[in-house]
């Protein structure tokens, strides 16, 4: 056996090491700063500690704190170290998961005895967690028999209900991240496991080398979350928190969180008199106000503008259907979960809709088609109601009755790329109206579990997707296995104007419910062949949609978009009459204007109609009267105009609104 090993570097490189040296030996072979910078390596494609020995031919790279694994791996055991903080603050807690998430990670737990947390203890749970990174307590792997596991966790009720999923092989991922799988379950200890009080903690890792790689971090909230996130399962008590690399990344994303709870559409929409959600109605159910059901027509009729240009036709479908619809589309094998109960009458179930494309089906079966009518593309401001758990509601964001711009295109195979190249280009170009020029797409694919169709179609539809991305040129990830039940699809993600990315657009390519519902076209030489259909929402939801603009514009919407365009105040009584004749002549012009009178004083109307966020407020009085001008105070702008000619500022705002700036 030869007394060196050589592995490989992603650059290509080679490095020559002692038989047995370990990732950390490797780090510290290259560089000191590398040495102390490295958290976790990656062997041959799998994630692994520092500190397990490398095998001959092996290709490594070493994680540090600046990549996205870096951030993953501090936050998964700065999970672990809020574990051990709580466990050591209250005795006999009963630990669940504990993963890292985006910007974070969150711990589940079961207090003994009933207690529960409150946010007032997050500061308690914070120091006893800067004492555990103060110590420096080395994280170790160590690995046991299943059986082995079984008796080591028995005192762990969560814990050993994992290990009876993976020995009985019907553990989900979520299981394998806690325990490794395999014959081997692993977990970790924070030092020496002979001595008394020592933590350990059921997990396949990696983690850093010790707590004292950690620091930059913060607990948030404390919320309910039931166990598996099954209702009939406990409640558990769920903390969530932050980790960065460093201090000034820590402050940024906490100044972002600060400036998000500014921007919360839930408090803007009733601010500005846009949107409620009244208890009677129940969760996840809203109600428009005049001013938010102006925004929302005009966020509708410009999207019915674009689609009739581009090439679709409207129609509409009704709010429920009979059990059979949802039956061979396969909603009720594979969504059901997700529907609202049938109601029973005339001999039969019906179904309130959790999604339009069943109908869309219809329309097309409704006639022979040929490949002369294809595509043919179907566009429908459709309800839809899905049954979303109580905990998952948020807003206009998450809710169990909303509006659809949905579209859905028949096609032959042939047609498949121009129409996805043309689909993708028609999404950006509408998203980008509504002030969005940051965009990052995912491509998911066929979920293990739960299917329709075989290996080839999938494969098919997933090529096509994938074909689209590529010339288009847009950055995109893969998300294996997060496809819908009957096809893979895009989904295009922006980023707001703090930099957080939402999930809007989504274009899916199916060929399962074609042929579940035994569609055909009669193609040029006469045969009779199967289309494709591809499932299209732009918004995503109309409701979810505007609640990502009252956030990305902070409730400031832009002058084509804001319900009031124009607020004009006289500057005394004597000044009424000339305002409202000049909102009239605004209005005709086609502006939306309000006038509020000589009530209360100039400098309180000013800062009302700023609190409103209205885009342009215009001041007039005595010269305004004799020469036809107004004073301009546009939102953002700190000095207002005097003397402006009602002319110009006409053709101003016509510019203004006409650019969606």
């Amino acid at each position: 056996m030869s007394d060196v090993i050589s592995v490989q570097l992603p650059d290509g490189s080679t490095r020559e090491l002692p038989d047995g040296a370990t990732a950390a030996d490797l780090a510290a072979d290259i560089g000191p700063r590398l040495a102390s910078d490295a958290l976790i390596a990656v062997v041959d494609g799998i994630e692994q500690d520092l500190d397990r020995p490398l095998a001959d031919g092996a290709v490594v790279e070493i994680v540090t704190p600046a990549s996205a694994r870096g951030r993953h791996t501090i936050r998964h055991s700065t999970a672990h170290v809020l574990a051990q903080a709580i466990l050591d603050l209250h005795p006999g807690t009963q630990l669940a998961i504990g993963p890292p998430i985006e910007n974070g990670f969150y711990y589940d737990i079961e207090l003994p005895d009933g207690q529960t947390l409150s946010e007032d203890d997050l500061e308690k749970i914070e120091a006893r967690m800067r004492e555990i990174i103060a110590a420096d307590q080395p994280f170790v792997r160590h690995e046991l028999s299943q059986s082995e596991a079984a008796a080591f966790f028995a005192d762990e009720i969560f814990k050993s209900e994992i290990i009876e999923r993976v020995t009985a092989g019907s553990a989900t991922g979520e299981d394998a991240a806690e325990a490794g799988g395999g014959d081997a379950i692993s977990y970790y200890a924070n030092g020496d496991i002979e001595v008394p009080g020592t933590f350990r903690d059921m997990c396949t890792g990696p983690h850093v080398p010790s707590t004292g790689r950690l620091g930059h971090f913060a607990l948030q909230s404390v919320a309910g979350a039931y166990w598996r996130g099954d209702v009939t399962r406990p409640m558990l008590q769920r903390i969530y928190g932050t980790a960065w690399a460093s201090r000034k990344e820590l402050a940024a994303h906490l100044q972002m969180l600060a400036e998000a709870e500014k921007r919360d559409h839930r408090r803007l929409a009733q601010e500005l008199d846009l949107v409620s959600w009244p208890e009677e109605l129940g969760p996840g159910l809203a109600v428009w106000h005049p001013k938010g059901a102006l925004i929302r027509k005009l966020m509708e009729d410009y999207s019915r503008e674009r689609h009739e240009h581009g090439g679709y036709d409207f129609v509409v479908s009704p709010h429920i259907a009979k059990s059979v619809l949802w039956e061979t589309s396969g909603h009720l094998d594979f969504y059901a979960d997700s529907m609202y109960p049938p109601m029973e009458m005339d001999g039969a179930s019906y179904y309130p809709k959790p999604m339009n494309c069943p109908f869309h089906v219809m329309i097309y079966k409704s006639s022979q088609r040929s490949y002369r009518d294809l595509p043919m593309r179907l566009f429908e401001l459709g309800a839809v109601y899905r049954y979303e758990l109580s905990g998952a509601i948020h807003g206009l964001l998450r809710t169990r009755g909303f509006t659809q711009d949905d579209s859905h295109i028949f096609c032959t195979r042939e047609d498949i790329d121009a129409e996805l190249a043309s689909l993708l280009d028609f999404v950006l170009s509408v998203l980008r109206a509504f002030g969005f020029e940051d965009f990052q797409a995912k491509l998911s694919t066929r979920p293990e579990e739960k299917s329709v169709g075989d290996d080839e179609l999938w494969d098919r539809a997933t090529e096509g997707l994938r074909r689209a991305l590529d010339a288009h040129g847009l950055d995109h990830v893969v998300d294996e296995g997060g496809g819908a039940f009957y096809g893979p699809k895009i989904d295009v993600d922006v980023k707001d104007a703090i930099g957080r990315s939402w999930q809007l657009s989504t274009i899916q390519l199916d060929f399962t419910l074609p042929e579940r519902f035994e569609l055909e076209y009669v193609a040029s030489d006469g045969t009779r062949k199967q289309p494709v259909m591809i499932h299209r929402a732009l918004f995503g939801s109309v409701e979810r949609f505007f609640g990502v603009l009252i956030e990305h514009f902070a409730g400031a919407f832009p002058a084509w978009l804001a319900p009031v365009q124009v607020r004009i105040l006289p500057v005394a009584e004597v000044h009424d009459a000339h305002a409202t004749t000049l909102a009239a002549r605004l209005r005709s012009e086609g502006f939306r204007v309000d006038v509020v009178g000589a009530v209360d004083g100039l400098g309180k109307r000013v800062r009302n109609a700023k609190l409103e966020k209205l885009p342009y407020v215009l001041v007039v009085g005595d010269d305004d009267v004799a020469n036809d001008t107004v004073g301009v105070n546009r939102r953002g702008v700190d000095r207002p105009e005097r003397d402006v000619p009602v002319a110009e500022f006409v053709t101003r705002l016509a510019t203004d609104v006409a650019e969606r700036v």
